[in-house]
């Protein structure tokens, strides 16, 4: 049984390898209805990837653009597509948006870093507290990610958002089989770092 479902996702794998190939060729003639395929197809989940990573529905959607922006710009430049090589869309948006979503939240730290120098925070806001106390959670998990290691973040962001084991692996660029071992040192090593950032 086992066997049947590894040959199954192989040859999915397999077509999706060669979906990809053809959509990349296809982008880098001009083709638009192929990158609006390749956008469609994909963008609900590296917004979701995205989303989770820096907690904000417009900054996720103008990072999203900028992802697919990236994609484009590198297809139709003749930059991505070689003839004898296996191409993986999803996996490529993937850890550009990881890293999109990196970059995000320390331009972030460093104009919080900056302003709260400049600017006391309030206080003595009774109905505030609770919005504050929410805030401070979210800047605390976003701190956390950022502090570990990129893939593992993305494994944790990954798995969290309900992608397969295989799709981690693609996305990742690590066997199938390894994924549940990085997950778990990746939930350990963001409950260290989550602990730090509370001061646990």
């Amino acid at each position: 049984m086992d066997e049947l479902s590894n040959s199954e996702n192989l040859k999915g794998n397999q077509v999706t390898t060669l979906t990809d190939n053809l959509l990349l060729k296809r982008i880098e003639q001009g083709d638009i209805a192929s990158f609006e395929a390749v956008f469609h197809q994909h963008y609900d989940r590296v917004y979701g990837l995205l989303f989770r990573l820096v907690g904000n529905r417009a900054e996720a959607e103008d990072l999203t653009q900028e992802v697919f922006l990236k994609l484009y710009n590198r297809a139709f430049r003749k930059r991505f597509f070689k003839p004898n090589r296996e191409h993986n869309i999803s996996a490529w948006l993937y850890r550009v948006a990881t890293n999109a979503g990196y970059n995000a939240i320390r331009g972030r730290q460093r104009r919080w870093q900056r302003d709260t120098v400049l600017v006391p925070g309030p206080q003595g806001v009774p109905a505030a507290e609770k919005e504050v106390e929410k805030q401070e959670m979210e800047t605390a998990v976003r701190a956390a990610l950022a502090q570990i290691k990129p893939r593992q973040a993305q494994l944790l962001l990954m798995r969290q958002m309900d992608f397969s084991y295989a799709e981690c692996a693609a996305a990742c660029n690590v066997a199938p089989g390894s994924v549940g071992t990085l997950l778990a040192r990746a939930a350990e090593a963001f409950r260290q770092a989550y602990g730090e950032e509370i001061g646990e």
